[in-house]
C-alpha cells in the first residue's frame, strides 16, 4: 500500500536532538517491511511458488517462455559470462534449455568441462526440476 512507509516525525519530535528522531525512524522501519512480506506469502499460496508474477530480471518467470537472449542473460547474471555465448551460438531458448541432457551440456556446447558441469548441475537441472514441479499440478 503506498504511503505506508512515508512516516514523518510528529511536529513535537522535530525540535528534539537528531538522535531521538533517528531512533523513531528506526522503530518505524520494521513495520514498513512487514506488509511486503505478507504480500509475498499470498503469492506463494496461490500457486506461484515464490516467483514474482512479473518479469524476473527482465526474464519471464517460467524458463519455457525464455527467448535465446533470456537464456544468454541468465547465464551471464549467474557468472558464466564466457559460456553464455555458446547458448547464443547454438540458439538455445528456454524450451531447448529444459530439454537439454547432461550430455548435451557437456559435449554439445563445446564448453570446458568444469564450467559445463557446474552449468548443468547448478542451473540447467534445477531449472528443469522447478519447471516440472510448477507444471505437474
Amino acid at each position: 500500500a503506498p504511503g505506508l512507509c512515508a512516516w514523518r516525525p510528529p511536529s513535537s519530535a522535530r525540535g528534539k536532538p537528531p538522535s531521538s528522531a533517528m531512533r523513531g525512524v528506526a522503530e518505524v522501519k520494521e513495520p514498513c517491511s512487514l506488509p511486503m512480506l505478507s504480500v509475498d506469502m499470498e503469492n506463494k499460496e496461490n500457486g506461484s511458488v515464490g516467483v514474482k508474477n512479473s518479469m524476473e530480471n527482465g526474464r519471464p518467470p517460467d524458463p519455457a517462455d525464455w527467448a535465446v537472449m533470456d537464456v544468454v542473460n541468465y547465464f551471464r547474471t549467474v557468472g558464466f559470462e564466457e559460456q553464455a555465448s555458446a547458448f547464443q551460438e547454438q540458439e538455445i531458448d528456454g524450451k531447448s534449455l529444459l530439454l537439454m541432457t547432461r550430455n548435451d551440456v557437456l559435449t554439445g556446447l563445446q564448453l570446458k568441462l568444469g564450467p559445463a558441469l557446474k552449468i548443468y548441475e547448478y542451473h540447467v537441472k534445477p531449472l528443469q526440476t522447478k519447471h516440472l514441479k510448477n507444471n505437474s499440478s
